[in-house]
C-alpha cells in the first residue's frame, strides 16, 4: 500500500432501489435500477454504473492531461465511458468502452498519449485484468 492522498467517502442503503450520499453531503443520490436491468429507469435517479461511468471518464481525462503535459503538448480532451453490466457464466460483469477525443495532436500522438494515459489512470489501474477496457481514440 502507498501514502494516502485523499479517501472519498459515501454510505449506499437500499441497494440499486436506494439511495447514496458521500460523507461531506456534495453527492446525494438516489437510486433506480435502470430499464435494462428490469427497473423503471426512473427519472432523475442514478445507478452504480453511472456513477462509475461519471468517475472513470473523469479519472481517465485527468491522466491523459497529466501525460499530454509532461510530453509537452498543448491539447484538450473528452472522454466518454461506456459501462456496461453483462451477463457471464459466474454472474455478472463489467465491460467499459472509452471513447477519446483529442485536439491539438496526430492520430499517431493521440494513440499513444491514450496508452499512456491507460498505464496511469488509477481506475484503470484498479480494473486491469478484472474488466475489459476498449478504446476508441480519434484525434481532431
Amino acid at each position: 500500500m502507498g501514502l494516502t492522498l485523499y479517501t472519498a467517502t459515501s454510505t449506499a442503503t437500499g441497494g440499486r432501489k436506494g439511495h447514496v450520499k458521500s460523507s461531506d453531503g456534495a453527492l446525494d443520490l438516489e437510486l433506480s435500477l435502470p430499464k435494462g436491468l428490469g427497473g423503471k429507469g426512473t427519472e432523475g435517479t442514478t445507478n452504480p454504473e453511472q456513477l462509475f461511468s461519471a468517475g472513470y471518464a473523469a479519472c481517465f481525462d485527468s491522466a491523459l492531461q497529466l501525460v499530454a503535459g509532461k510530453a509537452k503538448k498543448k491539447t484538450s480532451s473528452s472522454v466518454t465511458a461506456h459501462v456496461s453490466i453483462e451477463k457471464r457464466l459466474k454472474g455478472m460483469g463489467l465491460s467499459v468502452e472509452l471513447s477519446v477525443e483529442i485536439e491539438g495532436v496526430t492520430q499517431e500522438e493521440a494513440e499513444e498519449l491514450v496508452s499512456q494515459a491507460h498505464e496511469v489512470c488509477p481506475y484503470s489501474r484498479a480494473i486491469e485484468g478484472n474488466v475489459k477496457v476498449k478504446k476508441t481514440v480519434k484525434a481532431i
